[in-house]
């Protein structure tokens, strides 16, 4: 009956569970096998490349450390007066001359002043030379503008120094820059600090634009874009290396 079939089965479904055990053993064998290969010093995995990693083409010089961006890159550590609260605190400054906290204010304020004097200069000498607006830039001061000399002293120097007296006072008493009895100044309302931080970028780049502009009027005697225009024309007999040996000649 029932129970002769059920026992007649038995042997089978025991050669089967045997068969299904062996099979599944060889495998683990076989995987374990190649696992081990995979590890093996003078396998091909053991000498395949590493995979790349995507690096962008631009690089900055400029690196995040302490959540700050610092001057120089692979620089961890700025001085402790610098803790990144000045607009355009980069932590620069190798000399330590910002250690006095009151020397500070007013080094920040001295950049500030010369970078907006900066800025004004390359501005005016680029657009008279492009335009070509009377002569060179660094003869300007010996034209005759039919206003006299002393005339002129005595007219600029008490009201420039009126100006100054009361920027300064403005300052100390407020720790902001302005004009006459406004501080700050700001008739446009761009007073924030993004605007701050630009205005100080803008002006180094400024002072060390003004200070090319110089070297190159003594070495080259010419304003900056008839020298950029010279140099694009031609531009290995027309550089710095070699304009240089002939400063002697140009004064």
């Amino acid at each position: 009956g029932r129970h002769g079939i059920t026992a007649h089965n038995h042997p089978a479904s025991d050669q089967f569970a045997k068969m299904a055990a062996l099979t599944t053993s060889s495998v683990t064998a076989v995987c374990a096998v190649r696992g081990a290969k995979a590890k093996f010093a003078g396998s091909r995995a053991a000498f395949a490349a590493p995979a790349r990693t995507a690096v962008s083409s631009r690089t900055s010089l400029t690196v995040k450390a302490a959540g700050r961006d610092l001057w120089l890159r692979d620089s961890a550590v700025a001085p402790p007066h610098l803790d990144g609260t000045l607009p355009g605190d980069f932590g620069f400054d190798p000399l330590g001359l910002g250690a006095d906290p009151a020397r500070l204010k007013y080094y920040q304020e001295a950049e500030l002043m010369n970078s907006r004097w900066a800025m004004m200069a390359v501005a005016g000498i680029t657009t008279t030379d492009a335009l070509n607006i009377g002569g060179p830039w660094y003869e300007a001061g010996a034209g005759d503008y039919d206003f006299p000399i002393p005339a002129l002293l005595a007219v600029q120097f008490p009201v420039m120094g009126i100006l100054e007296l009361k920027r300064i006072r403005g300052w100390l008493a407020t720790g902001k820059s302005g004009v006459n009895s406004d501080f700050p100044w700001d008739p446009m309302g761009m007073n924030n600090d993004a605007m701050a931080v630009k205005e100080i970028k803008n002006g180094r780049l400024a002072m060390i634009a003004f200070v090319g502009v110089v070297v190159q009027a003594i070495v080259y005697r010419t304003g900056p874009v008839a020298a950029l225009k010279d140099h694009v024309v031609d531009p290995f007999g027309c550089n710095m290396a070699t304009n240089i040996m002939h400063i002697g000649s140009t004064f």
